[in-house]
């Protein structure tokens, strides 16, 4: 955020942007930075090597399990709780 500020020479407030100085910051962060579905991409396709050639990250991705060393007995409970959501029909 500081370096886009550079750029457009802004030192003023969220809430103060005029419409142009808005549409300014969103140019040039499309223009210089990976955002939304292209950074998605590029980071699928980073883990898609590692996955098909079976290396221990590439288990762990698979798994939904944190990567590098953390532990998992009491905590990433988050990740875990995402892999089994219940689908309950009434």
């Amino acid at each position: 955020s500081i370096q886009v500020c550079d750029q457009l020479g802004l030192s003023i407030k969220v809430n103060k942007l005029t419409k142009y100085q808005f549409d300014q910051i969103l140019k040039i962060i499309s223009q210089n930075y990976l955002v939304d579905s292209e950074l998605k991409r590029v980071i699928k396709r980073d883990i898609k090597p590692l996955i098909s050639i079976g290396c221990y990250r590439g288990f762990r991705h698979n798994a939904g399990l944190p990567l590098r060393d953390q532990r998992t007995h009491t905590n990433a409970k988050t990740c875990r709780k995402l892999r089994y959501v219940s689908i309950r029909s009434s």
